[in-house]
């Protein structure tokens, strides 16, 4: 129990996401709310305005004319495109840095979220999800519990990885039974803290579906959709690769066959220097 008391005040060691990426993000929920209101709200905060212009004016987006404003921004590139660059730049801090517990590079984790926010909301889209917004900020967010949780998992990996090779836990199973904790419930703690919504903390506790309740909740069955395709793609997986649950029926539920997997995966493949590109001006 004194491990996980740890565990939570090391929460405070991350970087929190500014509180105005929670009001951008209820904002972009309300149907109510227009360009100008959410561009207004990202007006407030000088840094994120500054990142914003330095990414849309980068030789990545290769605008035909520089953009001198954020109402420039959202004209030029559309609303969803500007705050997913809010989310990323946001959440970079935290994701870049190299987890040894789960023997993932600098910059390793960082790809899989954002590599996993881009099929999510791609997917979202397929599905008609209106949470769309929610969905990539859940898939970028989802993992940062792996690190607050990577040293611990690093000093017990030869008892977690005993379980997962020979009792048949899966990764997160172990990481509860070894150190009393997950990294996907780390994860909601952390989302409770930063003061997501109720919404966005269960998406992110329970993207491998530990919860069964959560296998018909469709902004959740994306998610973990998405993760799973970047797994099966090696982006990220790092130690605990693919050492977990795959819940087939889900993808029954979602209406995705095998051949719309291997679809996705090949199709995302293509992309993926263009992703490594987009990593660079983060």
């Amino acid at each position: 129990m004194s491990a996980i008391k740890d565990l939570i005040k090391e929460i405070d060691n991350l970087k929190p996401i500014p509180a105005v990426v929670n009001q951008i993000m209820d904002a972009v929920e309300d149907s109510k709310s227009s360009m100008t209101d959410i561009a207004e709200i990202i007006l407030y905060d000088p840094v994120i305005t500054a990142n914003i212009l330095k990414m849309c004016n980068s030789a990545y987006y290769a605008l035909p004319r520089r953009v001198d404003s954020v109402h420039d921004a959202v004209t030029m590139m559309g609303l969803n495109q500007v705050v997913d660059m809010v989310l990323m730049k946001s959440g970079a801090s935290n994701l870049i840095k190299g987890q040894e517990g789960y023997g993932l590079h600098e910059g390793e984790l960082w790809k899989h979220a954002v590599s996993s926010a881009l099929i999510a909301r791609d997917l979202a889209e397929k599905k008609g999800s209106e949470h769309k917004q929610m969905i990539f900020t859940a898939a970028l967010l989802k993992d940062i519990g792996k690190v607050i949780l990577d040293r611990f998992v690093g000093d017990s990996f030869t008892k977690i990885d005993d379980l997962v090779k020979k009792k048949g836990f899966s990764f997160k199973e172990a990481e509860k039974k070894v150190i009393g904790i997950d990294h996907a419930e780390l994860g909601g703690l952390v989302a409770e803290m930063w003061d997501f919504s109720p919404k966005m903390i269960s998406m992110i506790k329970n993207h491998h579906l530990n919860d069964e309740a959560a296998r018909d909740d469709l902004e959740t069955q994306i998610l973990y959709v998405a993760d799973n395709v970047c797994m099966m793609m090696g982006i990220g997986g790092g130690a605990d690769g693919l050492a977990y649950r795959f819940h087939r029926d889900v993808l029954k539920r979602l209406g995705i066959s095998p051949l719309d997997l291997q679809e996705i995966i090949a199709s995302f493949g293509s992309e993926m220097k263009r992703v490594e590109e987009l990593l660079k001006v983060i």
